[in-house]
């Protein structure tokens, strides 16, 4: 495919999961291996669109937005529970005809989503490239600290335009720690107009709250089951995601440790060139 024949944006299509959720999926055309792409917790599958454009050269990529985030959003009777978005990733695999042997790219709850679908239909991934996937184990103790639901409700989700959000966002952390490209993306297709010209989050604070305040415990003996050489990154941020990657990737049969120490939880957002070099390699 010339520059001159590549599409500028993806095909989106809206596809039936399980409990009367819709799942949109962007995908991206190309040759190559599929990779499908999975998101944080609040984000979108075209966050992660200045990473793959770096990799079209070379691969199909396929992003998905999971149940109540980007165009999956939330509608009135539905409650979004990230325990159950690998529903949405074997929906969208199934649906598309993707087949099996695919790679992967995840983002902490998109990291662990990877893991437990490849746990409930083994075979799906042949490879992936997880950063700090949220795969906490049962008897984790958490330290007492500010609530993430509490934040995600405190949330302004209303702004006047999607360049207001773009400044306020990169005018302090974590954003501003960010490579712009890539809060671009996230805030173009992040938000949804209204009637009266300003813009509203599509993943909405109560969405994000209950998302944090359901994470499922994994168990990580049954970690050990997992045969895919799935690559966990941990980051030098001291976080919870941070702290459980090494344990995780260890409990994995053969899961592989990257450690990034000067980098945070964000990491593909700081550095999209980094992700894109490491996903490249894993083709």
């Amino acid at each position: 495919m010339t520059a001159e024949t590549e599409p500028t944006h993806p095909t989106q299509h809206l596809i039936p999961s399980t409990d009367g959720f819709t799942i949109a999926v962007h995908d991206w055309a190309g040759s190559g291996p599929t990779i499908v792409f999975c998101h944080a917790t609040g984000f979108h599958g075209r966050v992660w669109d200045p990473i793959i454009a770096d990799l079209r050269d070379v691969a199909r990529c396929v992003a998905i937005d999971l149940r109540g985030h980007g165009d999956s959003a939330v509608t009135e009777g539905l409650v979004a529970n990230g325990s159950d978005a690998w529903n949405d990733v074997l929906a969208v695999i199934d649906a598309l005809e993707l087949g099996s042997g695919l790679l992967s790219v995840g983002h902490s709850l998109g990291g662990g989503t990877i893991v437990v679908t490849e746990m409930q239909r083994p075979g799906t991934f042949a490879d992936g490239w997880l950063v700090e996937p949220i795969l906490i184990p049962k008897d984790y103790k958490r330290d007492q600290g500010p609530s993430l639901a509490d934040l995600a409700r405190r949330r302004r989700e209303v702004f006047a335009s999607r360049d207001e959000v773009f400044n306020r966002y990169m005018s302090r952390p974590p954003f501003s720690n960010c490579d712009p490209t890539m809060v671009r993306a996230y805030v173009d297709y992040g938000f949804r107009d209204l009637d009266d010209g300003t813009v509203i989050l599509k993943c909405r604070g109560e969405t994000e709250a209950w998302l944090f305040e359901h994470t499922t415990w994994v168990d990580h003996e049954l970690l050990a089951d997992v045969a895919t050489p799935f690559t966990l990154v941990g980051t030098g941020d001291g976080g919870i995601p941070a702290l459980i990657a090494k344990d995780a990737a260890e409990a994995l049969a053969n899961g592989r440790f990257q450690f990034e120490a000067d980098l945070t939880h964000f990491a593909p957002l700081e550095d999209p060139a980094w992700a894109a070099r490491h996903i490249r390699a894993m083709i």
